[in-house]
């Protein structure tokens, strides 16, 4: 099983980010089905202010243009992405249309 974590903002805005915490405390059934079938077998998420990030643990099948084309082909995947969207915010140096950022392991004990 590999390991990958990610990181995002959230707009800085108190209101959003309350918002945004009760969306993850209720994710819609569609969008947990669809990280199971795209081969995430756990993911965690943590946020200090408006920084977000994430653990995912993944089968040995999982790759992220995968989850991408069938993500693409979800309509309420979709819907949830453009929703969430209202609340997240690139990070600084993330690639034009990039949210989600893969994150380097500089250190392992």
């Amino acid at each position: 099983m590999k390991k990958h974590c990610l990181a995002l903002d959230l707009k800085e805005d108190p209101k959003l980010i309350e918002a945004y915490d009760r969306y993850h405390r209720e994710v819609w059934p569609e969008v947990l089905e669809s990280l199971t079938t795209s081969g995430i077998e756990h993911m965690e998420i943590y946020r200090i202010e408006n920084r977000l990030f994430m653990i995912i643990e993944v089968s040995d099948d999982f790759s992220f243009d995968k989850k991408a084309n069938l993500d693409a082909d979800n309509a309420k995947v979709q819907e949830w992405e453009i929703l969430m969207w209202k609340f997240q915010q690139a990070l600084p140096f993330a690639k034009p249309g990039e949210k989600w950022v893969l994150m380097e392991k500089i250190f392992e004990h």
